[in-house]
């Protein structure tokens, strides 16, 4: 449920009695839903697997890759964010290293696990998303403007 507050307040963050409260992007108002104690299902414990993997994966890349993805997520806002809506979602470079993978494993499922692939893996087998650039032309990740410039490599 989108919330807008009164008396002055722009945007709550937390959780108050059985309400979840989040920030929108410009602080003018919030997103609130329900609290509830998650069931840990099969399908939480895979998703928790590989986004633990997908983290250590992401420290072990480059810091030029690390750069190229935020300023990636910098243009990409820049292009598709539309500024009169505070609610519009904002990428960050992590979830957009996750978009990625996911994407890249959709394309070769039989050989590629994301709750197990390593750095080493991705140096032998990522050389189609081996610069953001690449990823971008191959189609994993959403066009941006002068794409072409992210040619660090992981």
């Amino acid at each position: 449920m989108k919330v807008v507050f009164k008396y002055g307040i722009g945007a709550m963050a937390g959780t108050i009695a059985e309400g979840t409260f989040f920030m929108t992007r410009q602080k003018t108002g919030s997103i609130m839903r329900k609290w509830v104690q998650p069931k840990l299902t099969l399908q939480n414990t895979a998703l928790g697997a590989k986004t633990k993997n997908l983290a250590l994966v992401y420290g072990s890349l480059s810091s030029g890759y690390k750069d190229d993805l935020k300023s990636y997520c910098t243009r990409y806002n820049y292009t598709y964010l539309d500024p009169n809506d505070p609610f519009s979602p904002q990428l960050y470079d992590f979830a957009v290293f996750m978009k990625l993978m996911y994407a890249f494993a959709d394309g070769d499922e039989s050989h590629i696990d994301l709750a197990t692939i390593t750095y080493g893996d991705l140096s032998t087998l990522g050389e189609d998303i081996d610069t953001i650039a690449l990823a971008v032309a191959n189609g994993f990740l959403p066009y941006v403007p002068d794409a072409v410039d992210f040619t660090q490599t992981m």
